[in-house]
């Protein structure tokens, strides 16, 4: 099978413009018509073209979802355990560049926080860290992982790229899933914000999802950072690059994440911004191309948002989120490397889910299922 380096290089961003400005009514609804969607389907329905359609695609999109996942809604909180990084990036406010005390958490901090966590209710936690190998790398990780995982269910992580030999060593320490975005799959674009660091090197980053999969990753996150480049072309390649990975690893569950540039201490602004019927267009789309894929979505959004998306095929939401260093007990002022939007406690939104109709569920639902089998 050819590599995605390969299949990428395939698709220009000027031809996919081309295409989108070329769809008309009629490809649309010959689209919303079909029972399966490919990812040619997939471009027209994040089409503006589409756009009138939203309606249409947000019912389908709601009865697919039900009949998929039921009316559960999974909830998750990150654990930041370091703001110390290599990398420049222009979007970050961990960025090397970024003058800002560096924090990492110590073990006897991280037990502070995961028994803050605990007593929210939470038993999916997502570990969080800047990109430095010697302060948080691989040992760090799987010492932290050994440390928290008899605290939870499910562990995950959103670190820097490893090889794949550093995920098979964690996954046996009780790893469960790794969310690794690509920022954007436009190779010039990437290497602007990403002008110093580890992080640079855009095919090592690319090939990240690759080397999870030959790991034997239960379960792994895509998705590209919105507002870098023009959402509705980095939209296609994370999907193109979800269907390769599906194909390829079938045995490895798969997740999408939808996360808009936020305000941080240093100020990138969007490129091309994204409206809230344009990313509800988006998160319908992604659930009529792949009915199973879990769809996340984080505090960066806002409240009022949150509260409209919930039944349009969302499944996965953090709730409650500290994006700084011992946030939720340890040093509640530290760093954040973005602002959240949604600051509601997790309580707050499990009443919301129940008095929707939903169902809160505070741990992987895979995982039980994995553990029945």
């Amino acid at each position: 099978m050819m590599d995605f380096k390969d299949i990428l290089a395939k698709y220009s961003p000027e031809e996919i413009q081309v295409r989108l400005d070329r769809f008309t009514k009629q490809d649309i609804e010959r689209v919303l018509s079909k029972k399966e969607k490919s990812l040619d389907d997939f471009l027209v329905m994040i089409s503006p073209v589409a756009a009138p359609y939203l309606e249409t695609m947000a019912r389908q999109s709601r009865e697919l979802t039900l009949q998929r996942f039921g009316n559960n809604m999974q909830l998750f909180a990150p654990l930041y355990l370091s703001n110390e990084c290599q990398n420049i990036c222009t979007y970050c406010g961990f960025s090397l560049d970024n003058k800002v005390r560096r924090k990492t958490l110590s073990d006897k901090e991280i037990l502070m926080e995961v028994e803050v966590l605990k007593s929210m209710g939470f038993d999916h936690v997502l570990l969080v860290t800047g990109e430095a190998n010697k302060t948080v790398g691989v040992d760090y990780l799987e010492h932290a992982i050994q440390l928290i995982k008899p605290h939870f269910a499910n562990v995950s992580i959103e670190v820097q790229p490893l090889d794949q030999d550093e995920y098979e060593r964690l996954i046996k320490s009780g790893l469960h899933s790794v969310l690794v975005y690509q920022e954007t799959y436009h190779r010039e674009t990437y290497k602007e914000h990403h002008p110093k660091g580890k992080k640079s090197n855009f095919d090592y980053r690319l090939e990240t999802p690759d080397r999870l999969g030959k790991a034997g990753i239960h379960k792994m996150g895509l998705g590209s950072l919105i507002g870098l480049e023009d959402w509705r072309i980095d939209s296609f390649y994370t999907a193109m690059h979800l269907q390769y990975l599906e194909k390829k690893y079938w045995k490895t569950k798969y997740a999408i994440s939808f996360p808009r540039l936020r305000p941080f201490s240093g100020g990138q602004e969007p490129k091309v911004a994204m409206n809230d019927r344009e990313l509800v267009q988006l998160i319908c789309a992604y659930r009529l191309l792949d009915p199973d894929v879990e769809l996340s979505l984080s505090t960066r959004e806002t409240e009022h948002f949150r509260n409209h998306v919930i039944k349009l095929g969302i499944t996965s939401m953090s709730a409650g989120s500290k994006t700084n260093p011992g946030g939720y007990a340890v040093e509640k002022q530290s760093l954040e490397q973005f602002e959240i939007s949604d600051e509601r406690s997790p309580k707050e939104i499990a009443v919301l889910l129940k008095s929707n109709g939903y169902q809160p569920v505070w741990k992987d639902w895979d995982q039980i299922l994995q553990y029945a089998e």
